[in-house]
């Protein structure tokens, strides 16, 4: 690989880490063949996989997995442990090259369920098949300890090593342990606890391993209602225990549900002009996420979603082998599949699927847009100019915008200011400022009055291109002020919107028409981001317009109000005799030696007046 071709690769790539989500998920690699190299998870994975582009990253391994990256995927999900275990699943499946340390089963411990008489239940990281189950390995530590703490709490294996046997316990050859004082194993070397009820209880603990812990959950609960209606209330207390237990720790993980099994989940996104479609895919089998990518589809005709999400259902399953019988869906489908059934949950651990498989899907489309747009700033413009058009049903796209604020402390030094935005940038060289001239005191309604009635008046005579859109800092009153200059006096059609504040003195409504009516846009859209942009600069230029001529007036100096003494000659004045007071008390000859006999005398004169 050339260098340039090198430098084209890390560009794409880091153009994808770029725009990557600060949420928790997996991650997956590819190498020029589109294979999955390395599967990660990570609690954010624009921080996580950026991590591997940095320039001070020295480690060996990492740099040789960085150069074999082509290509990056992810699986946005809800929570840490859901990226835990879908990253634990994927590399089951896939196997990638540089997850070596999951592929030998030595190096991630597991749980082995022993075959003595009273079986023991522990963490290990030597496989011996001969001694006991395993489970696992686990490629989390802290999710292993998770299941062994619950199991733990639920049936209380025994932890000593003796080799118990029915004979021992007869011939009483075992003692308590502080466990058992302890409340953490039920002594069944003493006996105190029967074979069958330790046997049932291991059989549980083995489910719980294999994933089915909600069919447990349903067995106990049985059991547990069972018990209350034979009267026997402290061995139901004991099961409700045991129910609450497995419910709490069915309810931290939100990739795997083990009620499902072998299904396929379709949810599919359009783009904002409806040209395209992102349809995302997800396969759970054994209560586990195997399989989820986001496909692009382009629209040839007017299709509508179900004709698309139909057509692409049979492509993406033969793409994937699946036979599931189950599909989720969305929305009602006309078309049927000969070898599945559609199905649209309304509810439960399916209906969570389906919104994950749709937030990913919008992930994706966003991932998308961010890219283009960052290659091509002028998309972005545009479609926010766009959005704001359809917004307000404006006759043609806003592409000069201007804001009006004004300035004034109790009407004194009144000021105001008007920025210009053109393709939604700020267009600083047609930025004005206006010292409001025929307004007494504070009236900001007559100020605006005053300065939109100069400006759009002076544009008019100059031949200069009108706004298209024109934004008041504030609601309707300012909108009803600037009409009345804009439509009545100069006979202008030019769109007026307000931006309102809540009573925080937050901005939280766009007002447009005649009368005023608030849009529907959603405060934390990019869009709303922008017009709050305008509204923030505008306030901002007034203010410093304001502090500006404030300082001035608090500089100003008797010197200033004499004729004939311009500023030059008041800095070296005050810089020879350091305040005005002396000034006035010197005599001409002094005066005469720093500014002149003629600049000396006009001077003399004013202080020395009969």
């Amino acid at each position: 690989m050339t260098k340039e071709e090198n430098e084209k690769r890390l560009t794409y790539l880091k153009n994808i880490v770029a725009n990557l989500p600060d949420k928790p998920g997996s991650y997956q690699f590819y190498d020029v063949d589109h294979t999955i190299i390395y599967v990660g998870k990570a609690k954010s994975l624009k921080n996580r996989v950026s991590s591997y582009f940095h320039k001070e990253v020295d480690r060996f391994k990492t740099k040789v997995l960085v150069s074999k990256i082509y290509d990056i995927s992810y699986t946005v999900v809800n929570t840490e442990e859901d990226a835990l275990l879908l990253e634990n699943s994927l590399i089951k499946k896939y196997n990638p090259r540089y997850n070596v340390l999951l592929k030998d089963g030595k190096t991630y411990p597991s749980i082995c369920i022993t075959k003595e008489y009273f079986p023991r239940i522990f963490k290990t990281r030597t496989i011996n098949k001969k001694t006991g189950t395993y489970f696992g390995p686990y490629s989390n530590v802290g999710a292993m300890y998770a299941i062994l703490d619950l199991i733990k709490k639920l049936y209380k294996p025994r932890t000593c090593r003796f080799p118990i046997s029915q004979e021992g316990i007869e011939k009483g050859k075992y003692k308590p342990c502080l466990e058992y004082h302890l409340k953490n194993c039920d002594a069944p070397c003493l006996g105190k606890q029967s074979y069958e009820d330790y046997q049932a209880n291991m059989l549980q603990a083995r489910e719980i391993l294999k994933g089915n812990t909600r069919e447990i959950s349903k067995i106990v609960y049985e059991l547990m209602l069972q018990k209350a209606s034979e009267m026997k209330f402290e061995e139901a207390e004991i099961l409700k225990n045991r129910y609450v237990l497995i419910e709490n720790f069915c309810s931290k993980s939100e990739v795997v549900s083990h009620t499902i099994n072998d299904i396929d989940v379709f949810t599919i996104v359009d783009d904002d002009n409806k040209s395209n479609a992102y349809i995302n895919y997800i396969h759970v089998a054994n209560g586990t996420i195997t399989q989820s990518f986001t496909y692009e589809y382009k629209r040839k005709l007017d299709e509508t979603d179900q004709d698309l999400l139909i057509t692409a259902i049979p492509e993406i399953r033969e793409r994937f082998n699946s036979t599931a019988k189950e599909i989720i869906v969305p929305f009602e489908m006309e078309w049927k599949l000969k070898d599945a059934s559609f199905f649209i949950p309304q509810r439960g651990d399916k209906k969570h699927l389906l919104e994950l498989s749709e937030m990913n899907g919008k992930q994706y489309k966003f991932d998308r847009l961010k890219q283009s747009e960052k290659l091509n700033p002028e998309q972005k413009q545009t479609r926010l100019m766009k959005e704001l058009q359809e917004k307000l049903q404006l006759p043609k796209i806003p592409y000069q915008i201007e804001c009006f604020d004004n300035s004034n402390i109790s009407g004194s030094d009144a000021v105001a200011a008007c920025v210009v935005f053109k393709a939604m940038k700020p267009s600083k060289k047609d930025y004005r400022k206006y010292n409001i001239k025929t307004v007494v005191g504070p009236d900001d309604y007559a100020s605006m009055q005053e300065v939109v009635r100069r400006r759009y008046t002076r544009m008019m005579e100059d031949g200069t291109p009108l706004p298209d859109l024109i934004i008041t800092d504030g609601g309707q009153g300012q909108m009803s002020v600037v009409r009345e200059v804009v439509e009545n006096e100069l006979g202008l059609q030019i769109a007026i919107a307000g931006l309102a504040k809540n009573d925080r003195h937050r901005t939280n409504e766009l007002l447009y028409g005649n009368p005023p009516v608030t849009i529907g846009i959603d405060i934390k859209s990019e869009l709303f981001h922008i017009l709050t942009q305008i509204q923030d600069e505008v306030h901002r230029f007034a203010i410093t317009f304001h502090r500006d001529k404030r300082s001035k007036h608090a500089l100003h100096s008797e010197l200033d109000d004499i004729p004939g003494i311009g500023p030059k000659t008041r800095d070296l004045l005050l810089q020879k005799l350091k305040s005005v007071k002396r000034i006035k008390v010197a005599d001409i000859q002094s005066l005469t030696e720093i500014i002149g006999a003629k600049k000396a005398e006009i001077v003399y004169n004013h202080f020395h007046q009969i």
